[in-house]
């Protein structure tokens, strides 16, 4: 799907409507609060009735689209760039592709952030890397090697499947309490080998899990053993176009928003070949719940 095939294709609102009540009930439409079958009414603005709990709603109820005076249109744009952006988008240049105001591309871009992030993460197995890395501004007075508690950047965690998908989890610190967590929820008690590097943390953390680990410190960056790459090469592949998004694209992201960033990264990253991603995010966004200024300003 590119940008001329979104302008073409949808270029009114019930062509939009059409596609979203497609994506949102493939099995006949159904009513959002009681689930049972609804009948479209004879309107202008296509509504559908309930009779079961007596309630009329549109396709975009009780979704991220949910009281948005913007266009269908301009949604639909504007999640194509950003599933297409691999480095993201900002919203000033949501602002300035779209016509709209700064408030209005911010809103929308972390609405269609929230329908990003993932509820169902199946446990990661095989080959796992697991790494840490730091975001955020300049450490002044501390020295480049300070991982000190008044260190003002931000810690995430990479863990990558190889040949899999990719985790990205904004934490408080990267001690071996809260890696053991991360390796307890996301990677299965199957897992052939879990790659890190030789944080101290990661040994205790890994608890009795095959664990192999490459020493940058010694300029060690992959070595093979029995025709197998040890390397966190793959993961650190993912964190290099995490931060090329923050340098180049964002600019500048909160602590308090991080994980909305991480979320977008990642699931875009994990369908970078899928070829109906644009349509894959419109069913996210369908089935997202609603995300209001109130909640995201709080």
């Amino acid at each position: 799907m590119t940008l001329v095939d979104v302008i073409n294709l949808f270029d009114t609102d019930e062509k939009c409507r059409e596609i979203l009540v497609r994506l949102r009930w493939p099995g006949g439409v159904e009513c959002p609060r009681c689930k049972m079958p609804a009948v479209e009414l004879a309107t202008v603005k296509q509504l559908f009735y309930c009779k079961g709990c007596d309630y009329q709603f549109s396709v975009t109820a009780s979704t991220i689209f949910n009281d948005s005076h913007l266009p269908l249109q301009k949604w639909f744009l504007a999640t194509l760039l950003l599933c297409e952006a691999k480095k993201g988008m900002s919203a000033n240049q949501i602002k300035r592709t779209l016509g709209v105001s700064y408030k209005t591309a911010w809103y929308l871009c972390h609405r269609i952030r929230a329908a990003m992030k993932e509820a169902d993460r199946p446990m990661l197995d095989g080959v796992v890397e697991m790494d840490e890395t730091y975001v955020g501004g300049k450490a002044r007075g501390y020295g480049s090697g300070w991982r000190g508690e008044r260190h003002p950047k931000e810690v995430v965690i990479g863990i990558r499947q190889r040949g899999g998908d990719v985790r990205f989890f904004h934490a408080e610190d990267a001690r071996k309490g809260t890696l053991a967590k991360y390796i307890k929820e996301n990677i299965s008690a199957d897992v052939e080998v879990i790659i890190t590097d030789e944080l101290p943390g990661y040994k205790t953390a890994v608890g009795e899990h095959r664990h192999e680990t490459v020493n940058h410190n010694a300029k060690e960056y992959a070595r093979y053993e029995n025709g197998a790459c040890i390397s966190t090469n793959t993961v650190e592949s993912a964190f290099s176009l995490l931060k090329r998004g923050i340098m180049g694209s964002w600019h500048k992201v909160s602590a308090k928003h991080l994980p909305a960033y991480l979320a977008e990264m990642e699931f875009r990253f994990n369908r970078r070949k899928n070829s109906n991603l644009f349509l894959d995010t419109l069913r996210h966004m369908v089935t997202a719940p609603t995300l209001t200024f109130e909640k995201l300003t709080a």
